[in-house]
């Protein structure tokens, strides 16, 4: 079945982990797919690679999502290439972690300039070649609603920032047929936190179901948010965390 046949999306940081998954499952399901970078075009053509062989087309963009030129850059050319945009995934992330006390300022701006800035200016970017049946899906964290232990102040404020902006451009864009929603994954296996790392165990027992989560497991929740069946979810928050929340 190709749910999204006809359509085009774009994903930030696509060129591995989570954001990588989402790309392949959303081309798997019919969706021509543009993705960004920062480092690793080689990771990111490899992603492209598989794109086209699902018959899809597919295009890396360098684009660092802490600078909003190349946010719109990247938009724009995502819809000029591939013919229009369907489907915004606001993915791209890093991962501040350590003691509240020694956080700099640049790392505060660096890591809200991605998360919450990237995300807001991308989706106004993207919302002006969208019209009825346009998806934006944010993706969060489970640290929005829940933060068992320090170091994480930061990253916490910042993907809970993403809960507003979610409900806002909900309201914003409703009345223009574009859904706007948050998923908000637990601990997921991908080279951010491997399930093999030193602290894997401890994570995996904040969990209801003791596991890590697949990265596909993560791409089939988008993949859905981006289909025709979705359509009557908006402004939601969608915890994809095996119980970590619970």
């Amino acid at each position: 079945m190709a749910e999204l046949a006809g359509r085009v999306a774009l994903v930030t940081g696509g060129s591995r982990g989570i954001g990588a998954a989402i790309a392949l499952r959303l081309a798997r399901e019919g969706a021509d797919v543009a993705l960004t970078y920062v480092r690793s075009k080689a990771r990111a053509s490899e992603v492209v690679a598989e794109i086209t062989a699902c018959g899809r087309r597919g295009l890396a963009i360098e684009a660092d999502s802490a600078d909003p030129t190349a946010v719109v850059r990247a938009v724009e050319q995502a819809a000029a290439d591939l013919g229009g945009l369907d489907v915004l995934v606001n993915n791209a992330g890093i991962y501040p972690y350590g003691p509240f006390d020694a956080v700099e300022l640049d790392e505060i701006d660096r890591t809200l300039a991605i998360h919450v800035r990237g995300a807001f200016i991308a989706a106004q970017a993207a919302a002006r070649h969208m019209g009825e049946g346009g998806r934006i899906i944010n993706i969060g964290s489970c640290f929005a609603d829940r933060v068992p232990y320090a170091g994480v102040s930061l990253y916490a404020m910042s993907k809970s920032a993403l809960t507003g902006l979610t409900k806002g451009l909900a309201r914003d864009l409703g009345p223009m047929g574009i859904t706007v929603n948050v998923v908000q994954p637990g601990s997921t296996d991908t080279e951010m936190n491997p399930a093999d790392s030193p602290d894997a165990d401890a994570e995996r027992a904040l969990t209801a179901v003791g596991r890590y989560a697949g990265a596909d497991e993560i791409a089939g929740t988008v993949a859905h948010l981006a289909g025709a069946e979705a359509g009557f979810i908006t402004g939601a928050s969608i915890a994809v965390d095996g119980g970590f929340a619970a």
